[in-house]
């Protein structure tokens, strides 16, 4: 499903249930070792979502361990991204040669919980929103913007290592392209030539119940 949004130089693997036979490596199975076993078990298998994506690249399986702010930490030479919700885990990755970073993001297709979207969604998003359901009463536009904004931190942290919060990306919606484009408030990725990075476009999808979203930096912009 996600692959449809996604560069054909982005491998992924995606399920729609939990394998429980999933297999971790020692240092993996540490990381979540006394979690609760939904925990576990989605652990297992986002990771064999990425090893199964990896092998499309030709390349060996390897643990796939969590960083400072729970962020996969991929081999060298490769990025990438996963996401789980009730019942969806994938993930997405490319080398590093081809792609700068990617982000993906996966949500029920439902509302977000009462009083949440002014903490998501700068005022002139929810302005746009409205206007938006107007149109298509039947998209959770206010979901499919937390999805998005979900994809593009996933997309900018690992080149610029810092926090970005809801209110730092405004979102544009294209209902037609089913795109969109974000831009970034009082941020920006330094590409080291003197150009900032301040625009970011992801794609966007609604099926099976699911919300799908993607960022993807190319190498060209960064």
């Amino acid at each position: 499903m996600i692959q449809r949004i996604l560069p054909a130089t982005v491998a992924c693997a995606e399920t729609f249930g939990d394998l429980p036979d999933a297999l971790l490596f020692p240092e993996e199975q540490a990381a979540v070792r006394g979690a609760v076993e939904g925990r576990r078990t989605e652990f297992r298998t986002v990771r064999h979502c990425a090893r199964t994506a990896l092998g499309e690249l030709g390349l060996p399986p390897v643990a796939i361990l969590p960083g400072p702010r729970r962020e996969p930490r991929w081999p060298d030479g490769v990025v990438g991204s996963m996401t789980h919700c009730e019942g969806y885990r994938a993930a997405a990755v490319a080398r590093a040669g081809d792609i700068a970073s990617l982000g993906i993001d996966a949500e029920a297709h439902e509302a977000l919980p009462d009083g949440m979207l002014p903490a998501v969604a700068r005022p002139e998003e929810i302005a746009r929103l409205t206007r938006l359901y107007a149109r298509s009463p039947d998209v959770h536009w206010d979901r499919l913007t937390f999805s998005a904004k979900e994809s593009v931190y996933k997309a900018w942290f690992p080149l610029a290592r810092r926090w970005l919060g809801f209110h730092d990306a405004a979102l544009t919606l294209d209902p037609d392209r089913q795109e969109f484009e974000v831009s970034l408030h009082d941020h920006h990725l330094p590409l080291g030539d003197g150009r900032a990075l301040t625009v970011l476009n992801g794609r966007w999808t609604v099926e099976n119940d699911l919300i799908t979203t993607c960022v993807v930096v190319d190498t060209a912009a960064a």
